[in-house]
């Protein structure tokens, strides 16, 4: 993998039609749950580890659709890129709730009527091909 480059797994998590946005510790912005792939570990293998740590719900690999890989600008650091792997996670056992370094969660519309600051692939990327497909109000 390139070195320049922030290797990352999310899940898209929809229920009645909103979808679920977590916010780490000391950041601005929300993105959907994840996190960084580490060395060894597939996509896949890295959102069920993540899904487990953050949000103790448990997932299979099965469990998961793919639904698209982005790529942007790293949004603090010069000269880094970042790809994420994206997966619409079909089922999961446990009941989303933020541990670990999770400070937030909400479910949200497209609209982003609360006007939160959403992660630009997500924004950009995400929500709209999720809002097209009709899955997401």
């Amino acid at each position: 993998m390139e070195s320049n480059t922030i290797n990352k797994s999310a899940g898209i998590i929809i229920k009645d039609r909103r979808l679920l946005v977590e916010r780490s510790e000391g950041k601005e912005f929300f993105i959907s749950p994840g996190g960084t792939i580490e060395d060894g570990e597939t996509p896949r293998q890295t959102l069920i580890r993540e899904l487990e740590e953050e949000f103790s719900i448990k997932t299979k690999k099965d469990d998961f659709v793919e639904f698209g890989t982005f790529e942007a600008d790293a949004a603090d650091r010069d000269n880094i890129k970042v790809k994420i792997y994206v997966f619409i996670v079909k089922s999961w056992e446990g009941e989303p709730t933020p541990s670990m370094e999770v400070e937030e969660i909400r479910w949200i519309e497209s609209s982003n009527p609360e006007k939160i600051k959403i992660g630009s692939i997500f924004e950009h990327d995400v929500i709209p091909k999720l809002r097209e497909m009709d899955l997401i109000d």
